[in-house]
This record gives C-alpha cells, sequence and structure tokens, in this order.
C-alpha cells in the first residue's frame, strides 16, 4: 500500500497555514509587537523570518518530501543513528499538545459561557476563583474541574475525527477550519475599528520605537517569535510534507506558508489592540494599564471588552469559535507527527494510531484539569518550548548542515521548486540559525539557573520542566534502539537517497 497522499498542492499548504497559525497569532504575536518597539519590532521580524524561519522550513519540508517519511525515518535516512532526534521532536510536540488541548477545553468552556456573559463582572476573579478554582501553587492539585475534563474529552474527540483517515479527512476539515478564523479576524477587526478608542490602541500597538533595534533582547524575542510560530522542530512539517510526491515544489511552500502565517498574526494584532483601546476608554485607563498577553488576553481582557460590546454573547461565541478553529488545526497537525512515525516504524493501522494516542494525551492532560493545573501548564510550557523545540531545530541545523551537506541538500530541493536558493540558505543553516539558537538557549539556561521560573519550588521546575524535557529525550534513545531496521533497510534508503539526488 503506497504512502497516503493530498489531493492537491493547495489542500497541503492549507493545512500547513493551519498547522503554523494557532492560538500564539491571536494573543503572542501583538503583545510581543508591542512590548519591542511596536511598528518597529517588524524589522526585527521580518529579517528574523527570512534568516531562520523560512530556511528552517525549507530544511523541514525537504526532509519529509524527499526522503518520503516521516521524522524519525527521514533523520535515520539522513544520518544513521540519529533517529532519535526525530523522535526528539515528536515527542517534544507530544508534549505540548497535552495541555494545548486543555487549553482549547477551557476555550469549549467559554463558549458556553458566552451565552449568558457568565463570567461578568469580574473577568479575573471568574476566570482564576470560579473556572480554574486554582490552589496556591503547583502542589494542591486539589479535585478535578468536570468542566474543563468534558471539554478535554470533547477536543480530543475533535481531534480523532479529523485525522483518523489519513491526509484526505485533514484536507476537508482545513478547508472550513483556515479560512474561517480569518473570516473570523476580518469580523473583529472591522467591528474593532469603529469603537471609541480604537486608535488609540492601534497607536500603542504599531507606533515605532526605533530606539529598541539597539536592544538585543528586542532580536532574540523575533527570533523566538518566529521559531515558536512557524511549528519548527515539532516534526509536524516534515509528516506533511512526507505526503507530497517527490517532484513537488519545496522552497515556494516554506515561502507561502511562513509569509501567511506572519500576515495573520499581524492582521490579527488590528482586531486585539483596536478592542483593547476601546477596554481603555471604557473603563477610563491608559491602553497599557489593560494590555496583557497570553491566557490573561484570551480569558480575561477580551471578555471584558466583548461584555461592552451591544450583541456581546454573539461577539462571544464568534471569539472563542475563532480560538477554537485556531488550536484545532495546530494540535492535530502535532498528532499527525507521531501517527507518521509510527507508521513508517511499525507498520500500525493508522485508527489504532490515532486512537492510542488521543487516549493516552487525554490521561496526560487529566493533571492540567485539576485545580493547581495553571501552574503545571505554565512550567511546562516554558521549558518545552524554550529549551526541547529550540535543541531540536538546532540539532537539525547541524545534522542536515554539517553531517549531509547544505550543497547536497539544496541539489535535492532546487530542480522543482519555482525558485533556487543559494548560498544564503547555506549561510542561515550553517552559521545564523544555528548561532541564535545557542545565544537563546544559553540566555534561558543561565536565567533559569539563577533565578527559579516564576518563583515555582524547585522540585515542580525539576519534574514539570527540566525533567518533562530530559523524559522526552530519554523516550526518544529508547525508541531508537527498539527500530525494527535491519541493514537491507539501510541500503535500501541509501538507495533511495540516490535515487533522489537523480530525481
Amino acid at each position: 500500500m503506497g504512502r497516503d497522499r493530498w489531493s492537491s498542492r493547495p489542500i497541503f499548504i492549507i493545512a500547513a497555514i493551519g498547522s503554523a497559525v494557532g492560538l500564539g497569532n491571536i494573543w503572542r504575536f501583538p503583545y510581543v509587537c508591542y512590548e519591542n518597539g511596536g511598528g518597529a519590532f517588524l524589522i526585527p521580524y521580518f529579517v528574523a523570518l527570512f534568516t531562520a524561519g523560512i530556511p528552517l522550513m525549507i530544511l523541514e519540508y525537504g526532509l519529509g518530501q524527499r526522503m518520503q517519511a516521516g521524522a524519525p525515518l527521514a533523520f535515520w535516512k539522513i544520518r544513521k543513528g540519529w533517529e532519535w532526534l526525530g523522535w526528539w521532536a515528536i515527542l517534544t510536540g507530544f508534549g505540548i499538545v497535552i495541555y494545548y488541548a486543555v487549553i482549547m477545553a477551557w476555550c469549549f468552556c467559554y463558549l458556553a459561557y458566552s451565552l449568558k456573559l457568565s463570567w461578568q463582572p469580574d473577568t479575573a476573579s471568574f476566570f482564576f476563583q470560579r473556572f480554574l478554582q486554582s490552589g496556591e501553587g503547583p502542589g494542591q492539585l486539589g479535585g478535578l474541574r468536570w468542566p474543563i475534563l468534558v471539554g478535554l474529552a470533547l477536543t480530543w474527540i475533535s481531534i480523532y475525527f479529523a485525522i483518523f483517515k489519513g491526509v484526505k479527512s485533514v484536507g476537508k476539515v482545513v478547508m472550513v477550519t483556515v479560512p474561517l478564523p480569518v473570516i473570523l479576524i476580518g469580523v473583529f477587526v472591522v467591528r474593532g475599528l469603529t469603537l471609541p478608542g480604537a486608535i488609540e490602541g492601534l497607536r500603542f500597538y504599531l507606533t515605532p520605537d526605533f530606539g529598541q533595534l539597539l536592544n538585543p533582547r528586542v532580536w532574540l524575542a523575533a527570533y523566538g517569535q518566529v521559531f515558536f510560530t512557524l511549528s519548527l522542530g515539532f516534526g509536524v512539517l516534515i509528516a506533511y510534507s512526507s505526503y507530497l510526491p517527490k517532484t513537488s515544489d519545496v522552497n515556494n511552500n516554506a515561502f507561502i506558508t511562513s509569509l501567511a502565517d506572519a500576515g495573520i498574526s499581524f492582521f490579527a494584532g488590528f482586531a486585539v489592540f483596536s478592542t483593547i483601546g476601546y477596554l481603555a476608554f471604557q473603563n477610563s485607563q491608559p491602553v497599557s494599564e489593560v494590555i496583557t498577553q497570553g491566557i490573561g488576553l484570551a480569558f480575561i481582557a477580551y471578555p471584558t471588552a466583548i461584555s461592552l460590546l451591544p450583541l456581546a454573547p454573539v461577539f462571544g461565541i464568534l471569539f472563542f469559535i475563532l480560538l477554537l478553529t485556531l488550536g484545532i488545526d495546530s494540535a492535530f497537525s502535532l498528532v499527525e507527527a507521531g501517527v507518521a512515525g509510527i507508521e513508517d516504524e511499525w507498520h500500525i493501522p493508522r485508527r489504532y494510531i490515532v486512537i492510542g494516542i488521543c487516549l493516552l494525551a487525554f490521561i496526560g492532560g487529566i493533571v492540567f484539569t485539576t485545580r493547581a493545573g495553571l501552574y503545571w501548564l505554565d512550567i511546562a510550557d516554558h521549558f518545552l518550548t524554550n529549551f526541547g523545540l529550540a535543541t531540536v531545530g538546532l540539532l537539525e541545523c547541524i545534522v542536515v548542515g554539517y553531517l549531509y551537506g547544505t550543497r547536497r541538500f539544496r541539489s535535492l530541493v532546487n530542480p522543482h521548486s519555482d525558485f533556487r536558493v543559494g548560498i544564503w540558505w547555506d549561510v542561515c543553516i550553517l552559521v545564523i540559525t544555528p548561532l541564535i539558537l545557542v545565544i537563546s538557549l544559553g540566555r534561558i539556561a543561565w536565567e533559569r539557573f539563577r533565578v527559579p521560573y516564576e518563583g515555582y519550588p524547585q522540585w515542580a521546575l525539576a519534574l514539570g520542566g527540566w525533567g518533562l524535557v530530559l523524559a522526552c529525550l530519554i523516550l526518544a534513545i529508547i525508541l531508537m534502539v527498539g527500530s525494527r531496521r535491519s541493514p537491507g533497510d539501510l541500503e535500501a534508503a541509501a538507495r533511495t537517497g540516490s535515487e533522489s539526488e537523480s530525481d
């Protein structure tokens, strides 16, 4: 039986955009932009996009498409003994999707709360005390929050039905879940721009502070945002591109996906900051006092602003549908990366793999539905994204750039692309991206050894932070050791590589 195939190139691109565009686009990019120079931040952001984001995306697309395999087998074909890196990418993504699905469960709950605006009059108190019922720290698990657990079950059921039939079902799902959030963002942009105070909010978002360009932290923030938003280092893009024919365009696909993600992030900022400006106007506050990021924006600031709008329940429902449709594509793409890796390795029927992963992730997510769930979510997110993903990206550059060779790799992806990548790609993969990742990893590691993250107890950081990253690495090595591949498989892989280079 042959490998699954996307029904068309546009479907693949839409699915890849759906994977890249997630919850971070609506709540992370606008805040990072505002905090790091406003409109001036776009300069380092696009420099980062063209020197790290797009080059790494070409690398991952090229790996999957030319090797016709998920991340573990693709790296094994590049260099024997390196398939653990593919498993590490998948397991890091799996750890992330476990708590990412819990945030989607919150969205399901808030979708219901929108009907009666249950979060009124104090959205912060409602979120932390009534909804999450958070304890005083990670050591106080308390009981389960049953509404969140139900929302988590709905999330994993949705993910299962989105991917259990392979890329054919994914293609049908993304035709709805990718355009819909863009349309909904447009609705919120139009509505936001008509609100009093909107211009003040946009001024905070876009006013350029060029002095910030001299701050190294701004440039590191730009590279961090690019790496975070494009789904790099998860094994997702390798899996998705492995379902393309060998003659498919790699370079152009990478540019289209990356620029579309950047455009949607920037566009979403208009919806967010026009509404934040309105909230500041209504409360007679400076915009800076209501600016928030992440969870605070999605579940506190934005619901507060929605409550002040005419037809507030309608906008509440639309907003949480927006978050759910943004989240679902990213979530099931992370699962698909694992499915592809397991299928390549053990040839288990897809349906059983998907059921197993969804059940395992649901069980793993239960800890995040407790009253200490928010604390554990925060710890896991910080360490997996800042250390797990960044290290995978660094090692990808080393394996492809130094062990396989950038010239050799370019000879695989250039012949069938609309335009050829040249020496700039080599410089990015060999020098710029690894250097930035090493600096970022070193800076964050130094901070963590100096000061415990958010003041959490060391035992919690060791268990849910460093321990989680290390566990993913150890399990990746165990999966590599448990491989069933024989010397004959290596010869077949070598023939595949030779055929690829001669295509």
